[in-house]
């Protein structure tokens, strides 16, 4: 897979995005089903049996950058790949959906698309812990968001490596 920018044109095909590849037939997939705007597919990493990829046929990068028309679509199939893996023999107790935006938040293929997890156990398969250490008042919060411009400092951001999973989990574990 190539490089991806954020100022590529949502809607452009990208030939080096796996997922394009895919909806165009040139990569192989385990398809799940598809309607006019979406296609769903079995991940080549899943984090348990069943678990499925929504994605749009077009390619938009993000959840923010899909037009609304397309994203009713993708919401349709998500909820119709529910329906079909609950109905089949896996059987599942329950799923969890998840998209991903932008690399610090763990998206890889910077295509958008949702994950449908099935689980069959509360410790198995996908797992969410929060980590909110730096989380700051929800009075605060709301009025950042809601009155941005009444803020007196613009507080700027600058880039940092996060550590690896693994070295998190053993510092909060001390």
């Amino acid at each position: 897979m190539g490089i991806f920018h954020k100022d590529k044109i949502p809607s452009e095909p990208i030939e080096e995005c796996i997922f394009c590849q895919i909806v165009k037939g040139k990569v192989p997939c385990k398809r799940i089903a598809e309607n006019k705007n979406a296609i769903a597919f079995l991940d080549v990493a899943p984090a348990a049996d069943g678990h499925t990829l929504v994605i749009p046929k077009e390619h938009y990068q993000d959840l923010r950058s899909c037009p609304e028309n397309v994203l009713n679509d993708v919401i349709a199939l998500t909820k119709e790949v529910a329906n079909i893996l609950n109905n089949s023999i896996l059987k599942p107790w329950g799923f969890n959906y998840l998209s991903n935006e932008g690399a610090v938040a763990g998206q890889v293929v910077m295509h958008f698309h949702i994950h449908v997890i099935p689980k069959y156990g509360r410790n198995e398969g996908f797992n969410f812990e929060v980590a909110n250490k730096c989380v700051d008042d929800i009075n605060k919060v709301y009025e950042k968001i809601v009155n941005p411009g009444k803020n007196k400092f613009k507080q700027v951001l600058k880039p940092t490596l996060l550590p690896p999973l693994n070295a998190q989990k053993t510092k909060n574990k001390k």
